[in-house]
């Protein structure tokens, strides 16, 4: 027989045994004591209820078999020492034992299984218990997260500027309608949801009727809907929204609600409208400018951008898209094609800025002056992956400049002739001279062959000396006419010593005429400088005919003199000095000004046109007062250029 109960007093097999039918035994002469006690004092004699206490007792803490022995027990003492006279009485008294054993035994099992139902039930209870605490909890984590969530997307909500909403098709009634919607639109949470008409009012005037067409179509097509329109808030502030709708059905398939959002776009409306403006100022830029940009990719060797301006320039069609950039190299002048090319691969190879000018041929035969820049572009790894930069048309200012060397060589040639204007006296006088030598020569030759015996060898000798005169009167007049002549600058070799001496041959009357002496201290193989020969002679006639000048009212030694040399930089520097007034007082820095002059009847253009020609070939000019008297005029010519374009 299982116990159940006892199992609470007794942990251990074995001992809880001899502990139940222990109490059997001790209750028994317990109830017997008491009995003996009670006889003593001569009560009534209660055994038969003590023993059913005790027994009871034991049924109820030691179990069934103990509470049996226990009654057993009970019937043997009550034979022993309490025998009935009657054999009735007998009978009942063990009759009461027997039946008040059966009846503790049912009360036992009763016990037993009641124990058994409240142990189940509690362990129902408890396994009930704790899935509802793990139900509560996770559905507290659920609500926390789902507090995250909702604050996560409110938060998005505001960085995006995008409100959500649900409204109700019967009625337009909003069912949600989430904080950024209130934010964007100007509502108070606290006055909350407001109606459709109060929706409707903040749409703008002009878009309203816009809005409700549309979502009365949506409403009507059972369809999604889009749209863009503006709302105008209570205190005059105008925003541009965005927004989208998806319907929802029941299970009848019929329309319930809206679902969707609202999206502010007034930032982005402000920056493409910015960026269209920007656009268009830089178009507008590009197109007075005449500068086209672009973006080429140099794997592929691919257009990425083509700027409206670099169609025009190469006479495109911005249909044509990004094909006209293969298209382009046809368009280059043929003689250009292979240096563009090479700095190209260049830059390439280099991953370097390149820098060009070259011509292109439209099809209509038009020439164009381009100069291109173009600027690389590395990727994250270091590697050259696109070049950016503009291609600017310069043909008007090729044309200008052109026009402009015309009118300055037309100005020099103009300064020429006045300069040989005033020298017309001295080179009259310079002429002459071989010439009148030439006659003195012939007459002596005539007198040496009209002799009685002709003197051949004194004759050939004097005919020799008129050639010579008749050549050096030739020289005089052949560099007139050059310096007269009317040519495009002839960039060639050139001797500066030759240049020096044909200019102090040429100036020397001139000189004469005021008792000025002229020395040239030159210094010995000098290397020649590329230029254009009758420019240089301009130069320096221009400089020693401003020194004689300087020179003519002078008081004391007249002197001018002329020397070269190279500096250590390469350079060859002529100076021509005089001994005449010097630079005129607080003025000196003015006297390569156009249009300034110190003379009476001067142009102000000698100086302005020496300085320009000078740095045409890529020199410097410049003036400085002597220590002692007059000034001195410096000019430096590079021995190493290129070639003149």
């Amino acid at each position: 027989m299982t116990v159940t109960g006892t199992g609470r007093w007794f942990a251990r097999p074995a001992a809880a045994a001899a502990l139940r039918y222990g109490l059997a035994f001790a209750s028994i002469a317990a109830a017997m004591g008491l009995a003996r006690l009670f006889l003593y004092f001569h009560l009534p004699q209660p055994f038969a209820a003590f023993a059913l206490s005790a027994i009871a007792i034991t049924f109820w803490y030691g179990g069934n078999m103990p509470g049996i022995v226990a009654a057993l027990l009970a019937s043997i003492i009550r034979y022993s020492h309490w025998s009935e006279t009657h054999a009735a009485s007998r009978a009942i008294y063990d009759l009461v034992f027997l039946i008040f054993a059966f009846l503790m035994m049912a009360i036992n099992r009763s016990r037993s299984e009641l124990e058994v139902s409240v142990a189940e039930r509690t362990a129902d209870l408890t396994q009930a218990n704790q899935e509802l605490s793990l139900e509560i909890a996770q559905r507290k984590r659920a609500e926390e997260k789902l507090r995250q969530s909702e604050a996560y997307l409110a938060e998005a909500q505001k960085l995006a500027h995008t409100g959500s909403w649900v409204w109700r098709v019967d009625g337009k009634e909003a069912l949600h309608l989430s904080e950024e919607w209130y934010r964007i639109y100007g509502f108070d949470p606290k006055d909350g949801m407001p109606t459709f008409d109060k929706r409707l009012q903040r749409v703008h005037p002009d878009d309203r009727a816009r809005w409700k067409e549309t979502i009365d179509r949506a409403i009507r097509e059972k369809s999604e809907y889009e749209i863009e329109f503006c709302i105008l808030l209570p205190d005059g502030t105008v925003k541009d929204l965005y927004t989208v709708g998806h319907p929802v059905f029941d299970a009848s398939s019929l329309l319930v609600q809206f679902v969707g959002t609202t999206t502010d776009v007034t930032e982005r409306k402000r920056a493409e409208e910015a960026l269209r403006r920007s656009e268009a100022y830089l178009a507008e830029a590009q197109r007075l400018t005449h500068t086209g940009s672009w973006v080429w990719e140099v794997a592929p060797r691919r257009a990425l951008h083509l700027s409206e301006e670099w169609y025009r320039i190469y006479g495109f069609d911005q249909k044509d898209g990004m094909s006209a950039w293969d298209q382009r190299l046809e368009r280059i002048h043929p003689d250009d094609r292979a240096r563009r090319q090479q700095k190209i691969d260049r830059a390439i190879s280099e991953k370097s800025e390149y820098e060009l000018e070259y011509r292109i041929i439209l099809p209509s035969g038009t020439v164009r002056h381009l100069h291109s820049v173009g600027h690389p572009v590395l990727d994250a790894s270091g590697n050259l992956a696109q070049f950016v930069g503009s291609s600017t048309d310069i043909t008007e200012r090729r044309q200008a400049e052109e026009a402009l060397r015309q009118a300055q060589a037309d100005l020099a040639r103009i300064s020429r002739i006045t300069t040989m204007g005033e020298l017309t006296a001295s080179l009259a006088h310079e002429v002459n001279q071989p010439i009148a030598a030439a006659v003195t020569d012939a007459n002596t030759c005539l007198r040496w062959l009209n002799r009685d015996q002709p003197d051949l060898d004194e004759a050939r000798e004097a005919a020799s000396r008129v050639v010579k005169d008749a050549t050096r009167a030739a020289e005089i007049v052949s560099r007139t006419r050059l310096l007269f002549k009317k040519v495009s600058p002839q960039w060639e070799s050139v001797d500066m010593h030759e240049i020096i001496r044909e200019m102090v041959a040429l100036m020397s009357g001139e000189a004469a005429r005021y008792s000025i002496s002229v020395w040239a201290e030159l210094t010995a193989e000098l290397p020649e400088v590329k230029g254009d020969r009758v420019q240089l002679q301009q130069v320096l006639m221009n400089l020693m005919m401003n020194g004689i000048e300087a020179m003519k009212d002078a008081d004391g030694p007249r002197e001018l003199m002329v020397r070269s040399q190279a500096t250590e930089d390469g350079q060859l520097l002529v100076s021509i000095s005089d001994t005449g007034v010097g630079l005129p007082l607080q003025q000196a820095d003015q006297i390569f000004n156009a249009f300034f002059t110190t003379k009476p009847q001067g142009t102000g253009m000698g100086l302005r046109i020496s300085r320009s020609i000078v740095e045409s070939h890529g020199g410097r000019l410049w003036a400085a007062d002597n220590s002692s008297r007059g000034a001195s005029f410096h000019l430096s010519l590079p021995t190493k250029v290129e070639t003149h374009e």
